[in-house]
C-alpha cells in the first residue's frame, strides 16, 4: 500500500483560526481514487521546521502533498523550505512570471513586484499550472518520495489536484483499490440509531461504510469497488433501513427539492422562529433561489397568532398576505417560538395546507435551533413532493399538534 502524507502549513491552520477543509477534502477524494492517506501533519510558518518535516516525510512516504505557503508575503515560506530540504537553491521560472503578468494584464493592472516571489521554485522542480490564481504549484522528487506543492486557497487547490496532480499520480502509480462513493443524506436519526439499524447489514469484502455528521444532517457513504456488483442490492437494503429519513440520494436536501420541483413552480417564505435562515440557505442553491417569488422575515416576538387557537389560521393568513404580493405555488411558514421552546411550521400547496407544532427535546444554541427549524420546514416540502407523509419523525423533536386542510 502506498504511504501518502499531507503537510498543511500556516499559523492560521495550526492554531485553529481557520478549519483545514483542504485536508478533509483531499483525504476523501484520494480514498475514493485508491490513494488512501496514511498521515496528516500541520506545520506553522517556520522555515526550518517545515524544511525538516518535508525531509522526514520524504524518507518514508511515497507521495507527499504540501499545502499552503506559496503566496507573495513574508510568511509564505514553502518554496524556500522545500529548497532547503533538498539542499538546492531557488531559481526563477520565467514562464510563470510571464503567466502572472498576463493574468494581471487581463485585469487591467500591473503586477506588483512582490509577486515575483511566487515564481521562485527549487532548482529542478517541475511547475504545476494554476489556472485560477497567481501561485503556481510544483513537484519534485526527494529521497523515496514524490512531493507536490499546492497553494492553500481552496478554489485553487481543488482545481490543481483534480486537473494536474491526480492525473499525474494515476500515471505514476498502479492503483488496484480505487472506490466509488455512494452517498445517502439523512435527517432525523442519530448516529447510534443508524448504527443499530445497520446491524443487519452485511458488507462483502471490498465494501465499507463511512459517516459524516454535520448538524443537522448525517451523511452515510458506501464505498464500493469500481466494478462492484452488489452496490444496487446494498443501497436498496440501506434505504429500506433508513426509511423516509433519507433527504437526499447523492445530493443534500435542498438539491433534492430543486430536482423535484416542477419547472414552473415558485416559492414563498414567511419566517419568524427561523429568523431568515431558510431564505438565506435557499440562496446557496441557484436552482431554488430563482424560484423564490416573495419572502418576509418577522421578529420572533411578534405573535400574529394571539387571537386564534388554530395553527391553520396563522398559516393561511401568512400565505394569503404573501400571495397578494406575488402568487406562489408553495408557501413555507415558520411561526413564533413558544416559551416552552416550541415552534410552528406550515406548508401551503395547491393540494392543501399542513401545519405542525414541535418542541425541542435537546438543548441547542440559537444558530443550530434556526438551522433545525429551517431543515424541518424544507423537509415538509420534500416529503410532499415525494408523496410521503408531510409530518416526519425526528429523534430530537416532539410533535405537539398537527392540522391538515
Amino acid at each position: 500500500m502506498l504511504n501518502i502524507v499531507m503537510i498543511s502549513t500556516g499559523e492560521e491552520v495550526l492554531y485553529g483560526d481557520i478549519t483545514d477543509t483542504n485536508a478533509a477534502w483531499l483525504s476523501a477524494l484520494f480514498f475514493e481514487q485508491g490513494f488512501a492517506m496514511t498521515r496528516r501533519v500541520t506545520v506553522g510558518d517556520d522555515y526550518e521546521a517545515l524544511a525538516k518535516e518535508i525531509e522526514i516525510c520524504s524518507l518514508s512516504a511515497d507521495i507527499v502533498i504540501v499545502n499552503g505557503g506559496l503566496g507573495p508575503t513574508s510568511d509564505d515560506l514553502t518554496a524556500a523550505s522545500a529548497a532547503m530540504a533538498a539542499n538546492v537553491g531557488l531559481e526563477q521560472s520565467d514562464a510563470w512570471v510571464a503567466e502572472m503578468k498576463a493574468k494581471y494584464q487581463q485585469l487591467g493592472r500591473v503586477m506588483p513586484d512582490a509577486n515575483l516571489k511566487q515564481a521562485m521554485l527549487p532548482e529542478g522542480a517541475e511547475l504545476i499550472d494554476n489556472p485560477v490564481g497567481t501561485a503556481c504549484g510544483f513537484m519534485m522528487q526527494l529521497n523515496r518520495a514524490w512531493l507536490f506543492f499546492t497553494p492553500g486557497v481552496p478554489s485553487e487547490f481543488k482545481v490543481m489536484v483534480k486537473d494536474q496532480i491526480l492525473p499525474r499520480l494515476q500515471t505514476m502509480f498502479t492503483v488496484v483499490d480505487s472506490k466509488v462513493c455512494h452517498r445517502l443524506h439523512t435527517y432525523g436519526l442519530s448516529e447510534s440509531s443508524i448504527s443499530d439499524r445497520f446491524q443487519a447489514l452485511i458488507l462483502p469484502d471490498g465494501y465499507s461504510l463511512g459517516y459524516r455528521s454535520s448538524l443537522p444532517f448525517i451523511e452515510i457513504k458506501l464505498f464500493a469497488p469500481q466494478d462492484g456488483t452488489q452496490v444496487t442490492a446494498l443501497l436498496s437494503q440501506m434505504k429500506a433501513l433508513l426509511g423516509d429519513n433519507i433527504v437526499g440520494e447523492g445530493c443534500p436536501l435542498l438539491d433534492t427539492i430543486a430536482n423535484l420541483l416542477p419547472q414552473q413552480a415558485s416559492l414563498a417564505l414567511s419566517e419568524q422562529s427561523s429568523g431568515g435562515f431558510a431564505i438565506n440557505w435557499l440562496q446557496d442553491v441557484p436552482a431554488l433561489s430563482t424560484k423564490l417569488a416573495v419572502s418576509e422575515v418577522m421578529a420572533d416576538n411578534i405573535d400574529d397568532h394571539a387571537d386564534t387557537e388554530e395553527l391553520s389560521t396563522l398559516i393561511a393568513l401568512r400565505a394569503q398576505r404573501l400571495h397578494l404580493h406575488a402568487p406562489a405555488t408553495y408557501t413555507l411558514t415558520t411561526g413564533p417560538s413558544s416559551t416552552e421552546g416550541g415552534f410552528m411550521l406550515g406548508l401551503t400547496t395547491p393540494d392543501g395546507c399542513w401545519c405542525q407544532q414541535l418542541v425541542f427535546t435537546r438543548q441547542y444554541n440559537n444558530y443550530n435551533r434556526r438551522w433545525i427549524i429551517a431543515t424541518v420546514l424544507f423537509d415538509m416540502l420534500r416529503r410532499h413532493l415525494q408523496s410521503k407523509d408531510v409530518f416526519g419523525c425526528y429523534e430530537s423533536l416532539d410533535r405537539i399538534a398537527t392540522e391538515t386542510l
